[in-house]
């Protein structure tokens, strides 16, 4: 190939700056060393004198575009054909000649190593500097590797590079020097640089020169059989010998056998290759067909001689009311004009179909098919001679070399890289897949099977599983989520459960294999991690996040996870539990001694690093019902649905057998049909039921006809029952609206089970803040516990809540205050308007409900106890306790304070748990002159509880005309109280305000109090209001006061039962001990 056939993008602007000084320095150097290594002479290679040197040369100089983006090197290497043209001969001069051992020969190995490295292409864009590497082109790069494999794959080249590892394998252990291991490692490497470059697509419009590049992969595997280099890769990965190089090599290895096997899929492999193409073609032919049948739908009938012509009125029953309105309908816009249609499918056709058939289709941002695999376009042979090395692999290296790999792993090895976790789970997958199919292929009923289960036994390991669980995990955690190596963990995971299933199964009857199978079973459900993927996975599908591969692993997860238990629950009757981990808050570390809300511990106390956190295992009963029913979400369905809609992409009825078990189990099994109920899905029903004709004839779509029927039938008998599900369809069935409209119900439980379940979720939660702190304190308090958890988008929420509530009734004081106000504003004598809202505007408030945008939301205000703790405290209410999703009501008088300077001191110091008390049944007792036990302590302090809150909030309290009623009748109330209190003092000979008995804490402090028994309300030190009162006249102590005092039985007797209000003037002094009563003794 010339070089006027490449144009490089970036040599258009390599003058500029300082890219084109150091092309033009690299580029004479460069040339000249390579014109030293020689040329041919009459067909016939003949080095130079300094050919060692100049490879060194040429190994320093390429060594330079380690620091440049641009890659000029290999930019000029590519130019002047050096690996073509000088390389590949002087390699064939020396090593094919049986000089192995030559200095050149490896050398030249070690150079086509660096210029075919791999170029990772979304690291060397992220790289790129904007302004600098703005014309930077990687398709010359990419281009010229193609060229490099085409090169080497010429006759003698593959074993040449053979022949020189030849040597350091041969020699003993014990012989063996650094050297050695390194030329190992660069032939190796550079067998993993050929079979990762791609192959360009087939395409018969290319010339036979670029068409050659479209079938470099089935060369290179042939290359490899024909060398005995697919048995050297074997034997290094068996490693029998327990060799330290061989073991050395291992993650070298499986990257090759991965990038060989994610060409072609594992069931594609198995089937006899001599009919394979057969098949294909046979495949070609049905879905070539199915085309036809499509467009025969809508096409003109040939037999049809004349022309078609429709007109179709929108909207005919709209008759307009003149001749103008007819004249402006007939000049109004396309959408009130008539349409017209010539094609004669809208004879029997729906006109909204046909109008469809000429649209242009939008375009929808693609889905990624598969990130983990490619297509290879491999002959016949290269796919014998990859199916005999699947073959050999799995027979004699599958279980040693997981098992190296995975030793390797846990001892943390440098070697070992994030993408070496990728490829082992990926190449596990792909062998247990083709092992699964070959075994249930083979026809063995009298003798014994080649292929048993032995051969991959270490899949079946405890450490194996935990480690795929462990890393599927961690990807799950990452932010961003490692889909790809999730997709890898779900397809290994998956084949786990084939097998296993496999194991149980009636065909095989070994007793030993039955009983392992059970044991893992039980312990994939005990550990609970299978079931979360399972679940997690098909809830967090997006389309355009996720490839279409990623979704196809998690349905088919999730069916062979369902099929398993579902099997699994009919053998085993028994209770079966699974572990749930909670992580605790973290310890706090007591260096500074305990506090005084700490208390005294009643064992000594380790100090606890506050990094560290306590794991926490709880145990639940595992029911298959119950697991089944976490599967009717919506999150699901609409994975579900987006699976669905790919139908006619199908090419095995597998697939649509999948999908229609999954459907089948939520709408029929957990009576959940109302998750379908949306007008999107029923679009995709319809559309479905139009192609049925064309649907294939198996089994699996006259279920999935059979089943959306079913759902259909199901959606307008419950239309018919409740027609708002019109309304309701324009929206999605999520946070249980779904189940109004369908035929589950829930669970039935007897009353006591129902009113533990009801204490337990009640009280396990909750929590409050300590005492001493005022109620704008505590308001602070949780919502820096909030910000402490890392909950900032919830006060955000609740401030948000304030907001929208506090406009709301903010318009209802504007519109109802406004007109009055409007009335008064020209009147000369107009009283002055009172502050705050009126009576008629207060009594059109109406309470709140707080929406929940999200199931977040949801689960908060239902589940997060700190949450609720500020609810509470801001006077929320709930309006049914039990529910399974609280409810919240906003009150009418709200207040947010930010948090408050907690002084240092952790948000978790100020918060305890509430005590939870043990309801005691009573038991009627048959004697009704039985005394009770006295509870006058628990009524004091209740009271006093109530007082104190209510002081508190006094100053965040708006005083209003509506708390205080008739002034005028409350002062007459009190006039005549101060009456009969004073003329029950003259006939009882005693002051009214002085109790029957003193005391010495009275006596002690007469002097300071000076005489004054006058009660007062005074700012506490946080800015609290504490009502304190002198003189006590509802003292219920009986060592203080007596129930036979006339003056004292007289006040009760006598109380007004209307509460002081906030806003009254103090009454004269002689009489104000008797009107500093608070509001609650009153009740």
């Amino acid at each position: 190939m010339d070089d006027d056939d490449v144009i490089s993008i970036a040599s258009s602007s390599s003058s500029e700056g300082g890219g084109g000084d150091r092309r033009g320095i690299l580029d004479p150097v460069v040339r000249r060393v390579v014109d030293a290594l020689g040329g041919f002479e009459d067909g016939v290679y003949r080095m130079g004198d300094e050919v060692a040197g100049c490879l060194r040369d040429l190994k320093k100089l390429w060594r330079l575009d380690d620091s440049d983006d641009e890659r000029t090197v290999a930019r000029i290497f590519w130019e002047t054909r050096v690996l073509s043209n000088d390389l590949v001969p002087i390699l064939l001069a020396t090593a094919g000649k049986g000089l192995v051992e030559d200095k050149r020969a490896i050398a030249c190995a070690d150079l086509m190593t660096a210029m075919t490295w791999p170029i990772d292409m979304a690291e060397e864009l992220k790289e790129l500097d904007d302004a600098r590497d703005k014309g930077t082109d990687y398709t010359e790069l990419t281009f010229s590797h193609l060229n490099y494999k085409a090169a080497l794959l010429k006759p003698g080249v593959m074993q040449a590079l053979f022949g020189i590892m030849l040597p350091p394998l041969s020699k003993p252990v014990k012989e063996r020097d650094e050297r050695d291991g390194q030329v190992v490692n660069v032939i190796l490497h550079l067998v993993r640089n050929l079979a990762f470059i791609k192959d360009l697509p087939v395409n018969l419009h290319l010339s036979a020169d670029q068409a050659e590049y479209s079938s470099l992969q089935t060369k290179l595997i042939k290359a490899y059989s024909e060398t005995n280099m697919l048995d050297l890769l074997l034997t290094i990965a068996s490693n029998n010998d327990n060799d330290p190089l061989f073991n050395s090599f291992n993650n070298l290895v499986l990257e090759i056998f991965y990038l060989l096997f994610r060409g072609l899929k594992p069931s594609t492999l198995v089937i006899d290759q001599a009919k394979q193409p057969t098949q294909d073609l046979r495949r070609l032919l049905a879905a070539e067909d199915r085309q036809k049948k499509d467009a025969a739908r809508y096409a003109s009938s040939r037999h049809s001689q004349f022309g078609t012509t429709l007109t179709v009125q929108l909207n005919p029953k709209k008759k307009p009311r003149d001749a103008q309105d007819v004249s402006e309908e007939s000049q109004g816009s396309a959408s009130t004009r008539p349409l017209v249609l010539h094609r004669q499918a809208a004879i029997s056709k729906q006109s909204g179909d046909v109008l469809d058939i000429a649209k242009r289709n939008k375009w929808k941002k693609t889905n990624k098919v598969d990130e983990l695999t490619r297509d290879d376009n491999l002959s016949i042979e290269a796919r014998m001679v990859l199916q005999g090395f699947a073959r050999e692999f799995v027979e004699s290296c599958f279980n040693p070399f997981l098992a190296s790999l995975l030793r390797d792993i846990k001892s943390e090895r440098p070697k070992i890289t994030e993408k070496d976790h990728l490829r082992l789970l990926y190449t596990t997958k792909w062998l247990l897949e083709f092992f699964l199919v070959s075994r249930s292929r083979e026809n063995a009923v009298d003798g014994p099977r080649k292929w048993s289960l032995g051969l991959v036994a270490e899949v079946t390991d405890r450490s194996w599983i935990v480690w795929v669980l462990t890393r599927m995990r961690n990807a799950m955690d990452e932010k961003p989520k490692m889909w790809t190596e999730l997709q890898a963990g779900i397809e290994c995971l998956t084949q786990l459960l084939l097998l296993i299933d496999t194991m149980s199964s009636s065909v095989i009857s070994d007793s030993n294999l039955d009983e392992a199978a059970r044991l893992l079973q039980q312990q994939l459900i005990y550990n609970g991690d299978v079931l979360d993927i399972a679940l997690d996975s098909l809830r967090s599908f997006k389309e355009g996040t996720q490839s279409l591969a990623y979704l196809n692993a998690s349905v088919y997860l999730a069916y062979a996870l369902l099929r398993m238990l579902e099997k699994w629950g009919k053998q085993n009757s028994g209770a079966m539990y699974v572990r749930k981990k909670k992580a605790s808050k973290k310890k706090k570390g007591k260096v500074h001694g305990t506090t005084e809300n700490d208390g005294v511990p009643d064992v000594e106390e380790e100090a606890v690093d506050e990094d560290s956190t306590e794991e926490v295992i709880h145990e639940t009963m595992f029911t298959f019902e119950a697991f089944e029913m976490k599967f009717a979400h919506s999150d699901v369905t609409r994975t579900l649905l987006a699976y669905l809609s790919r139908y006619k992409e199908f090419d095995s009825p597998e697939l649509m057998t999948r999908v229609v078990n999954l459907m089948h189990r939520q709408a029929v099994k957990v009576k959940a049909e109302g998750l379908y109920f949306n007008v999107s899905t029923l679009q995709l029903f319809k559309t479905i039921l139009d192609d049925e004709r064309s649907l294939p004839k198996e089994t699996p779509y006259k279920d999935l006809v059979r089943l959306l029927t079913f759902i259909l039938r199901k959606f307008f008998k419950a239309l018919d029952e409740e027609p708002f599900l019109a309304m309701e369809a324009l929206y999605p069935m999520n946070r249980g609206h779904w189940k109004q409209y369908s035929s589950w119900e829930p669970e039935q439980k007897s009353g006591r089970i129902r009113e533990a379940a009801e204490e337990n979720r009640k009280f396990s939660t909750e929590v409050q803040v300590k005492r001493g702190y005022s109620w704008s304190e505590q308001i602070g308090i949780a919502v820096a516990a909030l910000i402490e958890d890392g909950k900032t988008e919830l006060v955000e929420w609740v401030k948000d809540i304030l907001v929208l509530v506090i406009r709301q009734r903010q318009r209802v004081i504007e519109e109802t205050d406004q007109k009055d106000r409007d009335d008064d504003e020209n009147a000369e004598d107009a009283p002055e308007q009172p502050i705050g809202p009126s009576k008629e505007a207060v009594s059109k408030f109406t309470d709140y409900a707080i929406p929940y945008i999200n199931d977040e939301h949801a689960d908060a205000a239902t589940k997060n106890p700190t949450l609720k703790l500020m609810f509470r405290l801001l006077g929320f209410t709930i309006e049914a306790e039990d529910a399974e999703e609280l409810q919240w009501v906003v009150p009418a008088k709200i207040f947010l304070q930010d948090p408050i300077d907690l002084e240092g001191k952790k948000v978790s110091e100020l918060i305890t748990k509430k005590t939870r008390r043990r309801r005691r049944r009573r038991s009627p007792t048959p004697n009704t002159d039985v005394e009770l036990p006295d509870d006058e302590p628990r009524r004091r302090k209740a009271k006093k509880k109530r007082e104190e809150k209510t002081y508190k909030s006094a100053q965040f309290i708006e005083d209003s005309d509506e708390e205080c009623g008739d002034m005028e009748a409350f002062l007459e109330r009190e006039k005549t109280l101060r009456e009969r209190t004073a003329k029950a003092a003259e006939e009882s000979g005693r002051i009214a305000t002085m109790r029957a008995a003193g005391t010495k804490k009275r006596r002690k402090k007469a002097k300071d109090d000076s005489g004054s028994k006058r009660a007062r309300i005074s700012p506490g030190p946080r800015g609290d209001y504490y009502g304190e009162s002198v003189v006590n006249v509802d003292s219920d102590d009986s060592s203080v006061a007596s129930d036979d005092d006339p003056i004292l039985r007289s006040l009760r007797s006598s109380r007004s039962p209307t509460p002081l209000p906030r806003s009254v003037a103090p009454a004269p002094p002689q009489t104000t001990s008797q009107t500093s009563a608070r509001p609650e003794e009153n009740q």
